[in-house]
């Protein structure tokens, strides 16, 4: 039973912006934090931001800052990661993450979405 879906991802050229969102049609109290990650070609995944249902406390990965903004809508259950000033090493599948402590670690967040590509061409 899917619970997170993403939408936005998509074809972009350098230097223009895209914006994720997140709905998370099962929402519950202990999923504090809800998060981004990304995944390129022949690459690791890594953590890009998260974000804090109660008070929108945020948490930005170094190479994200200054461009990415994550936000939530309590109203809606979803979650947006705006990207700007994108760059060809931004490409890669996206995915959102549900969990309970705002971390960048994995491990820590319960589950996850099926990603959404992101291609950003030079």
């Amino acid at each position: 039973q899917v619970q997170l879906v993403e939408s936005g991802g998509g074809l972009v050229q350098a230097g223009g912006s895209l914006r994720l969102s997140c709905a998370d049609s099962k929402r519950t109290f202990s999923d504090n934090v809800m998060g981004w990650f990304r995944q390129a070609p022949g690459k690791e995944r890594e953590f890009v931001a998260a974000i804090r249902w109660s008070d929108a406390v945020s948490y930005t990965a170094d190479s994200a800052k200054g461009r990415f903004t994550i936000s939530r809508d309590i109203v809606k259950d979803t979650v947006y990661l705006q990207m700007n000033s994108l760059k060809p090493e931004d490409t890669a599948v996206y995915y959102c993450a549900g969990g309970g402590a705002l971390s960048r670690a994995e491990s820590l967040y319960d589950y996850w979405g099926q990603g959404t590509q992101v291609t950003v061409s030079s």
